[in-house]
């Protein structure tokens, strides 16, 4: 058996560690470019960091990471001379840091190295050191060798993506997830737990993606409806931090298949966050493979991996694959996830999005080739 296994250099994790990064910074770096979001939560960083000396300079994302904003925190970066980035808050700022990290250290412009619509150059050096913090239990982005950019001009979201661009230290702190609001600990939290199904019932699993895939799934099953209906569960809310690490470190071995294959289209052309297009299809899209792996390679271990799965969740020794996807649905109306239609999704966007659903890279991953009148039905269930 051959397989390798990415992961970053080091993996801090636990409650207060947040406090760790300065000094962490100030042994990779002089000058920082800070990545942040929205909440104001860096200005204390940014304080910390100067008081062990360290020359800093932020940049805000407030929506999805795009190109432009890419190429300006990207120009900013070089023009204040930074040589380590900072990136705090959820999937967005963690893939808009760590996309400007590599580019940092390579010098084509930023189409160049994105796939699908530009040339997937390989990058030439190492990303620049790269810390992520994650304030959302979610994405798994603090782990992964990819950053998800939207392409304004053509409606899609695609990866800039090299195993010379993991970041160099993940901080997973859970206290920075205790004020999530419910509805985003719902879709992140699915996110997550898509991010380990997905990998886990895919042909490039391996043992050790198998081994966190396993983890992630027993924890955000027992702990996701926990965390949404208390936020201050320290319990549930430490497991859903677990869950996102082991997510990330799955789907960055493993890949992902058919959910996030209609996620990436989903987000370019709709304003729907990436953790409910994945919580709306995800159920859908394990009971068609199911179904499609019975009727098309019922000896596919991937029918054994959805039992597996159904044990899991449901707790019940006999459960089967159909269970799985039974018990999902059932998770996502108890979490009050919108449908797609809530964000503009039509019956007559269907043939749209699953052409371009089709192109995803995330699709490799899925256990069988789904056909269009399947893909066509997951979406159309999901709207």
């Amino acid at each position: 058996m051959n397989f390798e296994f990415a992961a970053p250099t080091r993996i801090i994790f636990g409650e207060g560690r947040l406090a760790d990064v300065p000094k962490i910074v100030s042994v990779m770096g002089s000058r920082a470019l800070v990545v942040e979001g929205r909440s104001g939560r860096a200005e204390s960083l940014v304080r910390q960091l100067g008081d062990v000396g360290l020359a800093t300079t932020t940049l805000q994302v407030s929506s999805e990471p795009t190109i432009a904003l890419v190429e300006a925190g990207l120009a900013q970066a070089r023009r204040e001379r930074c040589d380590v980035v900072v990136a705090l808050g959820g999937g967005s700022v963690v893939d808009a840091g760590k996309a400007i990290s590599a580019l940092l250290t390579n010098d084509a412009p930023v189409r160049d190295y994105l796939e699908v619509i530009g040339k997937a150059r390989p990058l030439a050096n190492r990303a620049a050191p790269f810390i992520a913090i994650p304030t959302t239990a979610g994405t798994g982005a603090e782990v992964t060798r990819n950053a998800v950019l939207m392409a304004e001009d053509e409606q899609v979201k695609v990866s800039l993506r090299s195993p010379l661009m993991l970041p160099a230290v993940a901080v997973i702190d859970p206290e920075l997830t205790y004020s999530i609001p419910p509805s985003v600990t719902a879709s992140t939290g699915l996110d997550a737990l898509t991010q380990c199904i997905e990998p886990f019932v895919s042909p490039n699993a391996n043992p050790l993606s198998d081994a966190v895939a396993r983890e992630g799934i027993r924890r955000a099953a027992g702990a996701l409806r926990r965390a949404y209906r208390d936020g201050a569960d320290v319990d549930a809310r430490r497991d859903m931090a677990v869950a996102s690490l082991c997510g990330g470190l799955a789907l960055a071995n493993a890949k992902l298949g058919a959910v996030h294959g209609f996620a990436s289209p989903l987000g370019g052309m709709f304003p729907i966050p990436h953790g409910v297009a994945c919580a709306r299809l995800l159920p859908a899209v394990a009971e068609i493979n199911v179904r499609a792996l019975r009727a098309r390679t019922p000896s596919s271990p991937a029918l054994e991996r959805y039992d597996e799965v159904a044990r899991v969740v449901t707790g019940k020794h006999t459960a089967s694959a159909e269970e799985a996807a039974r018990w999902l649905r059932d998770l996502v109306e108890d979490l009050g996830v919108p449908t797609l239609s809530a964000y503009g999704v039509r019956d007559e966007d269907v043939a749209r999005v699953v052409g371009a659903a089709r192109q995803a890279s995330s699709m490799q991953g899925n256990p069988i080739t789904l056909t269009v009148d399947e893909l066509e039905e997951a979406l159309r269930v999901s709207i």
